[in-house]
């Protein structure tokens, strides 16, 4: 254990003496760690290389559906019975605060062991050296409300013994995380009923646990790397479908601004009764000097219109422009810093922050928006303002991520919006709302069908629960 000051090691070595001589995990202990186990496939991709710190005798890895497995524990003995269960891993004897590996994971996990650590900030800044920018740290911790229910089931022998602890509340991790430069992306309660009891805990942790979060025993928090690494400017596609809105062709591409290491903007045109095809088609003659695609969809439907063009796109970063302009153009260079300065994984359009035009939203519509921004941050575990405004973000290699996950969800959303937020959310992306001054419509009327389109939203609402929250 190098690199360790005479106190940590004194503390380590104190933990790792009761662990060569701690007996085997009992029942109840092992069921938990399997209910923990189906929590972490729902995160885990299972094609993800793992890390688990402090992983003991592998119980809790070997549950988990990974393609490559590593974990580390500074026990020699629970290391042993670690390789004899999981002979395809690769185990180390290694304290977190001392890592020394040379692989780099796509997910690291601290299960119930970061309480345990002589220090915690040591052991989250290591951690960088076996990350890369999309690795994703998934700590899960017992919730302090929990404190005397766990100290009664010590003493009821329904707990296995534990050394002298630390109690870490979310606050805590909040801090500790930012001192080791890690940003949080999500925290959710999990498991009221935290183990096996003849299939109740089933129903109890999928369909009562979200209800009533706080009372949970676990605390699993997510976060991502925030260093400061070099990086290259990336190219942009500005994606605009454009219905009925010949119009605005014109102005998009003169107040589209030049972003990155160059912009490509891509027009998809959706069935239009009036003459938007042309005026696209005479815009891309007109202006040699800007990289221009144009395509028309065969299917129906934004959603379709977006991934026609995401298809056809080249750049490292994605955005859709609805051809309304009601998003200003030029405040696509904000969206772009968010992704190229790597604040966020995906940028989210706001119109609720600033004061907005007087016929840009109608009362009804700012009511629906609130509402669904309020469900939004309870589904996603991040804060979601507005998740109507047609403006979204991402880089391209995390779009074909969500692509390849789609089948998750199902091809249900014809907006295109929600197919991209929930898809963020299972890949455990940065979301970060982007506030944006909201304009009035100066051509043509809006496709939004408010009542019909309405009902159509709250349905996949209540599809993402039963895919997010209640499983």
């Amino acid at each position: 254990m190098t690199d360790l000051t005479d106190l940590t090691r004194r503390h380590l070595e104190r933990i790792r003496d009761f662990y060569e001589e701690a007996p085997p995990l009992n029942t109840v202990a092992r069921s938990y760690r399997s209910l923990l186990a189906d929590y972490y496939n729902l995160i885990i991709p299972a094609g993800a290389s793992v890390l688990e710190i402090g992983c003991g005798s592998g119980e809790l890895l070997g549950r988990i559906h990974a393609r490559h497995k590593t974990g580390i524990d500074l026990s020699v003995r629970q290391i042993e019975q670690a390789r004899r269960r999981l002979p395809e891993a690769e185990f180390h004897v290694q304290a977190g605060e001392a890592l020394q590996l040379a692989a780099k994971f796509d997910y690291i996990i601290i299960s119930d062991t970061l309480n345990l650590a002589a220090d915690v900030q040591q052991l989250l800044d290591r951690l960088h050296a076996v990350s890369h920018a999309d690795t994703r740290l998934i700590i899960n911790y017992y919730s302090s409300l929990w404190r005397p229910v766990l100290t009664l089931a010590r003493w009821l022998g329904l707990r296995s013994p534990q050394p002298q602890s630390s109690w870490i509340s979310s606050a805590d991790m909040r801090n500790l995380l930012a001192l080791a430069d890690w940003e949080p992306v999500f925290t959710q309660m999990r498991l009221l009923l935290p183990v096996r009891c003849f299939g109740l805990e089933k129903a109890v942790n999928r369909f009562i646990a979200p209800l009533l979060a706080w009372f949970c025993l676990t605390v699993f928090c997510a976060a991502r790397p925030v260093r400061n690494l070099a990086r290259k400017q990336p190219t942009v596609s500005v994606i605009i479908p454009a219905r009925n809105e010949a119009g605005n062709i014109e102005a998009a591409i003169h107040r589209t601004p030049e972003m990155g290491a160059g912009t490509e903007i891509i027009f998809v045109e959706g069935n239009s009764t009036d003459h938007t095809w042309q005026e696209i088609q005479r815009v891309q003659a007109a202006h040699p000097g800007r990289v221009i695609k144009i395509m028309q969809q065969s299917g129906k439907g934004k959603g379709d219109a977006v991934r026609k063009g995401f298809a056809a796109a080249t750049g490292d970063i994605l955005m859709i422009l609805d051809a309304d302009l009601t998003m200003p153009p030029e405040e696509l260079p904000k969206f772009y810093d968010v992704l190229a300065g790597g604040y966020a994984d995906f940028a989210n359009g706001c119109r609720l922050v600033y004061p907005m035009d007087k016929e840009a939203m109608q009362f009804l519509n700012l009511c629906a928006n609130k509402t669904f921004g309020i469900i939004f941050t309870w589904l996603l575990g991040q804060p979601v303002k507005d998740t109507l405004c047609g403006t979204k973000v991402l880089s391209r290699a995390h779009y074909e991520q969500i692509a390849a996950n789609r089948a998750y969800f199902g091809n249900f959303d014809p907006f295109g919006d929600f197919d991209l937020l929930f898809g963020a959310a299972k890949l455990n992306l940065k979301i970060a709302d982007v506030p944006i001054r909201y304009k009035e419509r100066t051509y043509g009327t809006t496709n939004i069908q408010r009542w019909k389109h309405g009902w159509l939203l709250l349905r996949m609402v209540l599809f993402a629960a039963r895919k997010l929250k209640f499983v």
